[in-house]
């Protein structure tokens, strides 16, 4: 059983969503989502500055106390088309302050302006800026919601085909990693999901690249090759058309001789995490992450 506040909330949702259609213009859905969540501030005891890394637009969120801790590298959602630091500073606040993280924000470039693969350069690009200051990969977790999901796998699986040295850890909350919608959950779960319609997927997928690129790797991580990715934590809502990203990359990984952990949180939808502070399903989540990087981090002072 969810609870009554969940209840209510889930409905306040579908209502909203009920207005979104892949006629709606992008300028439009921006500026509704924005405006949506202008007075999600972070939670208190967190500051919020702005900073530059790689020439992308960026805000830390630093839990007081915490100005030399590790680093959430956080991909905020938004199916590649809107959502902002600002949009998701307090889910992020949230997350940082539960886990003793420092979380960095960075303003990806959005589609349809900046298809494929410009938010996964800058993605790279800003982790790359992090490490060049001295910070070891080991002290940078990458994670992200919805589209965000998806970005941060992107951005780990190119990390890993260049080179690079991983993070710590992966943090994936409602991914969408199959832009192709293959997964048997737009089916099974398409009568129960309160936010998203399959029909409208391919539509929103077009705005981030072509559909001959939906299947490639770096753009839905499903079909990647996923060995050699650090420890994945993935939590995921059991009414969502997107359960099946995350049960498929949740089998690939372990496949691949992974450690991943997959939550499936029975009654809830895409990104509940996000209503921290009006629901304890949303609560309850976030300590789970927090105990997750908590374990795949070092202390501060390592």
């Amino acid at each position: 059983m969810i609870s009554v506040r969940a209840r209510l909330i889930r409905f306040l949702a579908k209502q909203y969503f009920r207005q979104v259609t892949p006629a709606t213009d992008v300028r439009e859905l921006r500026a509704s989502f924005e405006n949506l969540t202008r007075h999600l501030r972070p939670p208190r005891h967190v500051d919020e500055r702005r900073a530059s890394f790689a020439g992308v637009d960026c805000d830390w969120l630093v839990p007081r106390g915490s100005e030399q801790a590790p680093v959430l590298l956080y991909l905020h959602g938004g199916a590649y088309v809107m959502g902002s630091s600002r949009t998701h500073r307090r889910l992020a606040g949230f997350i940082a302050r539960a886990a003793g993280v420092r979380a960095l924000l960075p303003n990806y470039r959005l589609a349809p302006e900046y298809p494929y693969p410009a938010g996964l350069d800058d993605a790279v690009a800003v982790y790359r800026a992090l490490r060049a200051q001295g910070l070891p990969a080991a002290r940078i977790v990458v994670a992200g919601d919805s589209a965000g999901g998806g970005l941060a796998a992107a951005t780990v699986l190119a990390l890993r085909d260049a080179g690079d040295a991983l993070p710590a850890a992966l943090v994936l909350l409602s991914p969408w990693l199959d832009l192709a919608g293959r997964g048997d959950s737009m089916q099974t779960r398409a009568g129960v999901d309160p936010l998203f319609r399959p029909a409208d997927m391919p539509a929103a997928a077009a705005h981030y690249c072509n559909s001959e690129r939906w299947r490639d790797p770096l753009v839905s991580p499903v079909y990647a090759d996923l060995h050699g990715l650090p420890p994945v934590f993935i939590q995921v809502g059991d009414h969502e058309i997107l359960l099946s990203d995350a049960t498929r990359f949740s089998d690939a990984v372990s496949n691949a001789d992974g450690a991943v952990t997959l939550q499936i949180w029975p009654g809830m939808w895409h990104v509940f995490q996000f209503f921290v502070g009006r629901m304890p399903e949303s609560a309850r989540a976030i300590a789970d992450i927090a105990g997750f990087i908590g374990r795949h981090r070092p202390a501060a002072n390592a």
